[in-house]
């Protein structure tokens, strides 16, 4: 199948040279057949573009790299282990064998997160956990999230939901079922 005078087989013949390699060939490709035959010449500016377009996406995607599976996953069961306590980065890229500031930059760009942010998030989901499972006060609920004080996990709480955690509480708990009534 072709499409704008350019066959799969041949981008595939192309991606199987290096992307400098490919690139030289399809550049001097199109300066001969600019006169002969512009036919070809547009095939082959087609085949450039596109070896072009896919280096940089390629480039772009996931040269940088991330954490390993491994890594992250015990970076993840770890965190949420030790959400009670206060968290240190330096601890956290041991996990994962890094240094610091390599781990900081492959967490961020396997979580989507910086490890404070997503920290942050997982201490706010087990403060919701709590709140709708336990009657614990909200003073206990911070600590045990590993925050300082209700205060700060008000401040938290307010600006990522946008409400307190006791309107949040208040609107998400549910009653217990009353038991169906029976006729004798």
């Amino acid at each position: 199948m072709e499409t704008d005078g350019t066959s799969f087989a041949a981008l595939a013949a192309d991606a199987s040279r290096g992307p400098a390699e490919t690139a030289e060939a399809l550049l001097e490709d199109v300066r001969r057949g600019l006169d002969r035959n512009p036919e070809a010449a547009r095939a082959a500016a087609v085949r450039l573009v596109t070896l072009l377009t896919l280096s940089a996406a390629t480039r772009g995607k996931g040269s940088r790299g991330g954490l390993a599976p491994w890594q992250k996953r015990r970076v993840d069961r770890y965190l949420r282990r030790s959400l009670h306590r206060p968290l240190r980065i330096e601890e956290l890229a041991e996990q994962a064998a890094l240094s610091a500031s390599h781990f900081a930059r492959a967490f961020k760009d396997s979580f989507g997160a910086t490890p404070q942010r997503y920290i942050t998030g997982l201490r706010l989901e087990r403060a919701q956990q709590l709140m709708l499972g336990t009657r614990d006060p909200l003073s206990q609920i911070a600590l045990a999230c590993g925050l300082a004080s209700q205060a700060h996990l008000s401040k938290l709480f307010r600006r990522w939901l946008g409400e307190t955690p006791s309107a949040w509480r208040r609107r998400h708990q549910t009653r217990a079922p009353l038991s169906p009534l029976t006729t004798p």
